[in-house]
């Protein structure tokens, strides 16, 4: 009786073990085959390493939610005061081992998102755990919850994160209650998951988005207790790359 081993291997969710069998089965076809059970049993488990590695990047990488995949190859370091080597320093993701913080703060279209998508793409590519969010997003997110009565649970799930990515800080207001929300949840984070955060305020700016200048000065002081903070500028990569392209037509 013929044994569809390919078949029983996807049964036990060995897929990458059912596709380097095949390939093993199609190399040497009806030839004699190496006898020495240790060559094919490496070749195997080596295939489903590499096979359960593969599936484990994408689904953290769906699971971070990205709304565009950016990476630090394409990144005009040419139109960044940034230095190129200490963001591809960053890009190691070590700095999440101790719940560090980054903030990226620059005028509108200077690289911040670009870089922090990056830098988080980077990070799981480090088996690293992180999850994107537009700040407004979150914050609707955050209110929805306690609507809900279900408060603290999207804090609870982000602590077992290595980042958390809250882009767009101060672009669009929110309720005050949402400033509440949102440094109830940061508070929740410090020390246990870094933030990297993009916004075009200065701190100094801050308490327009909170509303309340006392918990602003109590959230700042706990974002930044552990801080890098880069400055992108203020001239727009994108407005730059429409004044060449005028230019030379």
């Amino acid at each position: 009786m013929s044994i569809d081993r390919i078949a029983q291997l996807k049964t036990l969710h060995l897929f990458g073990m059912a596709a380097a069998w095949s390939e093993w089965q199609s190399e040497y076809g009806s030839q004699q085959k190496p006898v020495m059970p240790e060559v094919w049993l490496d070749r195997l488990i080596a295939a489903e390493q590499a096979d359960r590695q593969a599936r484990s990047l994408n689904y953290q990488l769906k699971a971070a939610r990205f709304p565009i995949h950016r990476d630090l190859m394409n990144y005009d370091w040419q139109e960044t005061p940034l230095q190129q080597a200490r963001i591809e320093q960053l890009a190691t993701g070590s700095f999440m081992d101790q719940a560090y913080n980054l903030i990226l703060v620059g005028g509108t279209g200077t690289g911040k998102t670009h870089l922090a998508t990056a830098l988080g793409i980077a990070a799981i590519h480090q088996s690293k755990r992180v999850r994107f969010y537009n700040a407004v997003d979150l914050v609707n997110q955050l209110d929805k919850e306690k609507q809900q009565g279900k408060a603290g649970n999207l804090a609870k799930q982000l602590t077992f994160m290595d980042a958390v990515i809250l882009d767009e800080l101060g672009y669009l207001p929110f309720p005050a209650s949402g400033g509440a929300l949102l440094f109830h949840l940061i508070s929740q984070l410090y020390e246990k998951t870094s933030l990297i955060i993009t916004t075009n305020l200065n701190f100094s700016e801050w308490v327009q988005v909170f509303g309340d200048a006392k918990m602003t000065t109590a959230l700042l002081d706990r974002v930044t207790h552990h801080c890098d903070i880069l400055e992108t500028g203020n001239d727009s990569y994108r407005f730059k790359q429409r004044k060449k392209a005028a230019e030379n037509r």
